[in-house]
This record gives structure tokens, C-alpha cells and sequence, in this order.
């Protein structure tokens, strides 16, 4: 019971729960596992399964009294989270540059010739005559469509950089 409550301490002490708080929650811990030891109880019985995660339920505790944010990322995934962003946001750019390059160059050109066979009656034709060449872009659907994502993507990740600058670390009330 004693280990329960030291190791419920360190949690909060790591948590950045502020002393007195953290002494007056270990206080009380530690009396209501005594009343329940008084009754009969023992711990596994009154704390459930977190008997067995004193870190878990110190930090679920202190989330429910609003001492701490309730979800705190693990340190591994705070970690990995801008490399992540930073990855995404570095291809959403490369493709909106791609694509506005490739909508404002036109290329690849796309050339068609079509002619049309007329029997040679009155003489020889010059070339031009019933030929039609049309020149266009064959991919501008597709850089269109890489152009809209790119942008939404962009978007997407203002909006999750935004969130990251406003998130505090956690701290004592």
C-alpha cells in the first residue's frame, strides 16, 4: 500500500503536480486504502485493476481533478509527431509546386494531326488543305486534381501545426 501511494507520488512529481497538491492526493490515498484495509478490503479490490498501474491511475486521477490535460501523449509519440509533420507539410509543398510548375509550363504536349482523304479531281491540294493539328496538355486533369490535394493537404497541416502551437505541456493548477 505505502509503494502504491510513493509510486502514485513519483508519477505526479513527473506530471509537474505542484507539492501540496500532490501531498494532499497522496494523503487522502493513503487514508482510503487504510479505511478499506480497516473494512476488509484489500487494495487489488478497492483500486481495481489499477492496483497493479500506480502511474496510470495517479495520472488518471489527476486528469479527473483537472490538475493535468486527461490525454498526454507518451514522450515516444510527442517525439515522432513533428518529424511525422514535418514530413507531410515537406510533400504536400513538393506537390503544389509540381503541379502549379507543370499547369503553368503546359507540358507534355500533347499533338494531334488528323487529315482528311480527298480524291484528287481538280489537281494536287496544297498540304494544309483538310489538315487539322489540335495541340494540348494530355495531363491537365491529372495536375488539376494534384494541385487540389496539394492545397488541401497544405491546409491540413496548418491546421495541425496550429494545434501543436497551442498545446501546453502539462502543468500544475
Amino acid at each position: 500500500m505505502n509503494d502504491f501511494v510513493e509510486q502514485c507520488r513519483r508519477e505526479w512529481k513527473r506530471l509537474g503536480v505542484r507539492d501540496p497538491v500532490a501531498e494532499e492526493m497522496a494523503t487522502e490515498l493513503a487514508s482510503d486504502l487504510s479505511e478499506a484495509e480497516a473494512e476488509g478490503i484489500s487494495a487489488q479490490e478497492f483500486l481495481g485493476r489499477s492496483a497493479f498501474d500506480p502511474p496510470s491511475f495517479a495520472a488518471a486521477w489527476a486528469a479527473e481533478r483537472g490538475i493535468i490535460p486527461e490525454h498526454q501523449p507518451s514522450r515516444a509519440t510527442a517525439r515522432r509527431r513533428p518529424v511525422f509533420l514535418m514530413a507531410f507539410t515537406g510533400v504536400a509543398a513538393i506537390a503544389l509546386v509540381i503541379a502549379a510548375a507543370l499547369l503553368l509550363t503546359g507540358e507534355p504536349k500533347l499533338t494531334l494531326a488528323s487529315s482528311q482523304v480527298r480524291p484528287r479531281l481538280l489537281g494536287p491540294l496544297p498540304p494544309d488543305v483538310g489538315r487539322q493539328v489540335h495541340t494540348t496538355s494530355a495531363s491537365t486533369p491529372v495536375e488539376w486534381i494534384l494541385l487540389v490535394l496539394a492545397i488541401i493537404a497544405l491546409g491540413f497541416a496548418a491546421r495541425l501545426w496550429s494545434t501543436r502551437i497551442r498545446a501546453r505541456p502539462p502543468s500544475a493548477a
